[in-house]
């Protein structure tokens, strides 16, 4: 099946939350744990235990197991595997993005069923030229995995970019889901190539939304976003959106019966989309 394809039977399974697994510094604390490799292989095992087979997603954030060095990546590498085949979909998120030859690795390292870090998705740039993220679509049809590119995010740097207006009048994040879009055309029940568009971002043009992909919304919960926002900015095409929330969920643990309640919660709280 394609990404497309088991990430709507994961959502009609489990409601559409991400949940992810950021093991910040101040939460490994809050946890009771050393900002260490044990503090991150514990944090990351009650992760999995609590929410594999729970949630439809959960999403790892690459860098804080990187900034471990390689005991940190191998933590990262068997928090993947041990949510694979679990009923969850993995979205590593890595926001890579180059060129050539370097997308190609990159590629490979996290969309090659085959490979250590293998995930279901991944989270990618689009800032160095929507056509340098072919390599990525390539291997994301090949090993039915799925690729979220950034479109309209929320800090507030961003807006700059994102809503500069292109050679055809469009703005740049506008010609990110266009070309999604086209690159999900045909797609059923809905393509692999989804979106990264932050829950309160007030800057998108609601008609452009429609990719007939997934739309991975990050912002959910502590950050400010709540169902409301996600109503009003998503509504035509709210059975496809990915609501992700972090810390609201993760503030819960270390205790695992108190992670799953929370998630349990926000997930509920989207029936009212």
């Amino acid at each position: 099946m394609s990404f497309g394809s088991r990430a709507q039977v994961a959502m009609q399974a489990y409601g559409p939350l991400c949940v992810g697994i950021d093991p910040h510094p101040h939460l490994l604390e809050e946890w009771g744990l050393e900002d260490s490799v044990e503090g991150l292989d514990r944090f990351a095992a009650t992760c999995v235990e609590a929410f594999a087979g729970k949630v439809a997603f959960v999403k790892p954030q690459s860098a804080f197991f990187e900034r471990f060095g390689a005991r940190g990546v191998a933590i990262l590498e068997r928090t993947l595997q041990d949510l694979r085949h679990t009923g969850s979909l993995t979205i590593l998120d890595v926001k890579r993005g180059d060129i050539g030859s370097t997308t190609e690795a990159y590629a490979d390292a996290y969309l090659d069923d085959d490979a250590p870090m293998a995930a279901d998705a991944i989270t990618v740039s689009p800032y160095l030229g929507f056509g340098s993220l072919t390599p990525f679509f390539a291997a994301a049809e090949k090993n039915d995995a799925g690729v979220f590119v950034l479109a309209f995010t929320s800090n507030p740097e961003a807006i700059r970019l994102q809503t500069a207006k292109t050679s055809s009048g469009m703005t740049v994040g506008d010609q990110v889901l266009a070309q999604l879009a086209l690159a999900n055309e045909g797609a059923e029940p809905m393509g692999s190539f989804g979106a990264v568009i932050g829950a309160r971002v007030a800057h998108v043009d609601t008609r452009r939304l429609d990719i007939n992909g997934p739309i991975l919304v990050p912002g959910f919960g502590a950050q400010g976003g709540t169902v409301d926002h996600l109503r009003e900015l998503f509504g035509p095409v709210r059975d496809s959106i990915v609501p992700s929330t972090s810390r609201e969920v993760l503030a819960k643990g270390p205790d695992v019966i108190a992670l799953r309640a929370a998630a349990a919660a926000a997930n509920d709280s989207l029936s009212l989309l």
